[in-house]
């Protein structure tokens, strides 16, 4: 069963060109594969399901529904944009929300799939934001306020990400070796397959004597990018 797996498009009205690079691959290239699995920051942001009346995001979604409605498997793992994304969009959308980490089984091999920033674990900063944020009672309670609120709130959280993001060391922004190693260990070795960093290459990894295979995948900056299962091995595209 072949796969296509893709992260990081940050889909926003200020960026048309990922958006339309998107559609054409769900009108197209994904609709040749058995599944689609989208490991996070699909969106920009997301401020909630009830956000429907964005253009973007009903054109977004109806193109999902349509592609799902053909017979490919969605799954969609939650980044740190679109964490918020529920059950209401899933069901209209067609996706498969999955746990962050997941493993899969493709053609007998087993494949992990993480969004990736719970490995960038140097970063102390960020992982106690990402621990209060990924708290039920703090997205309840978020949830709760009037949706141009909290688009207000994620704006300035947006705007404060990228002021910090000049201040810290590249290095504590990419993961951390050690905790890939005990992922993977934890996982029992299979192959791993993140997004997060915006540093795409793919890296072997010796664990415990085993040889892993970890796929780091592209973010979007106007042309599609993505990873292949072909049924064999994998294969970075277009």
């Amino acid at each position: 069963m072949s796969a296509l797996f893709i992260a990081d498009l940050h889909l926003a009205d200020q960026r048309p060109d990922n958006t339309r690079a998107f559609l054409d691959l769900l009108a197209g290239r994904a609709r040749e594969v058995g599944s689609l699995y989208i490991l996070g920051d699909l969106f920009e942001y997301w401020a909630g399901d009830d956000d429907r009346d964005s253009p973007l995001n009903r054109e977004i979604g109806d193109a999902l529904a349509t592609l799902a409605a053909r017979g490919t498997q969605i799954g969609f793992v939650a980044g740190n944009r679109d964490f918020l994304v529920g059950e209401h969009f899933a069901r209209r959308a067609g996706l498969i929300i999955l746990s962050d980490p997941t493993v899969v089984d493709l053609d007998g091999r087993r494949v992990l799939l993480t969004h990736g920033d719970t490995l960038c674990t140097d970063d102390h900063a960020y992982q106690a934001f990402r621990q209060q944020v990924r708290d039920p009672q703090w997205q309840r309670a978020f949830l709760a306020r009037p949706l141009e609120e909290r688009k207000q709130v994620i704006d300035g959280l947006r705007r404060h990400s990228e002021t910090a993001k000049q201040e810290k060391a590249m290095e504590i922004m990419d993961v951390n070796t050690a905790a890939v190693d005990a992922l993977l260990r934890a996982h029992g070795y299979p192959t791993l397959i993140h997004g997060h960093t915006h540093r795409p290459a793919r890296h072997l990894h010796q664990v415990d004597g085993r040889a892993c295979e970890r796929w780091v995948l592209s973010d979007w900056r106007g042309t599609a990018s993505w990873l292949l299962w072909d049924g064999t091995d994998f294969r970075p595209g277009p």
